[in-house]
């Protein structure tokens, strides 16, 4: 009787588990669009795991060959490479349910291009990829889903490639405060990301970010008050990109 018990309660357990998942990643861009129960169908039908990893812990090296559609089901990962000074560069950060190095799952060279490190205590889904192959074919949106990240993802990059044309920290931060007012439809803006953030998404330090943007007050070129960001002279900032 007391097996029973144990059993029952174990699946119960697994089910909740599975229950949990499922509501998780009805939010990744994989997923957008397709119920919890469908994706409980799928899964269902298609080999997968999910793995526990604590902070710091390692989940994939640069280089390593991208075998599984990876989706963060719980915590935050980072993309990190490390220079050969020995410097530790981060690239990206990934939160639930976003997954990981999804560009990289298919062409000729599907490897991972960072070092992909646990920020914190988190769970990531593991889909085989001739099994997520399947998964695209039985279901159309999940197939549309992922050719929209891919796009969206190369678009990124090439938007990053220009922005990294810019040489000085200045031409950097006015294309990015264009950017952000370009979308706001509005000459204020509020930073998504703190100072410390920004300024490894420039490749400076956090004292060059903070100088620089004292600067561009100082000429009148933008007003800050802490992330909030005015452009009060958008001709002198659109010069900083030329």
């Amino acid at each position: 009787m007391a097996n029973l018990c144990l059993h029952a309660a174990q699946r119960n357990a697994i089910r909740n588990e599975g229950n949990m998942v499922h509501q998780k990643i009805m939010h990744s861009p994989i997923f957008r669009g397709v119920s919890p129960d469908e994706i409980k169908t799928l899964l269902e039908r298609t080999s997968h795991s999910i793995k526990s990893f604590g902070k710091g812990q390692t989940i994939a090296q640069r280089n390593d060959e991208v075998h599984n559609l990876c989706i963060i089901v719980e915590g935050s990962v980072k993309g990190e490479m490390v220079d050969f000074s020995g410097k530790i560069l981060k690239i990206e950060e990934m939160q639930a349910p976003m997954p990981i190095a999804h560009a990289f799952l298919f062409g000729e060279r599907n490897r991972y291009p960072v070092d992909v490190v646990a920020l914190e205590d988190c769970r990531i889904l593991f889909i085989p990829k001739a099994d997520f192959t399947r998964m695209m074919q039985q279901n159309a949106t999940i197939l549309s889903n992922y050719l929209n990240t891919i796009a969206n993802r190369a678009q990124f990059l090439t938007n990053k490639l220009w922005f990294q044309s810019f040489k000085t920290i200045k031409g950097k931060i006015a294309h990015y405060i264009l950017n952000l007012t370009q979308t706001a439809g509005s000459n204020t803006v509020t930073l998504p990301k703190s100072q410390q953030e920004l300024a490894e998404f420039f490749g400076v330090t956090r004292p060059s970010l903070a100088r620089v943007l004292a600067e561009m007050e100082d000429e009148g070129v933008i007003t800050v008050n802490r992330r909030q960001i005015t452009i009060t002279d958008r001709k002198k900032l659109l010069e900083m990109i030329r």
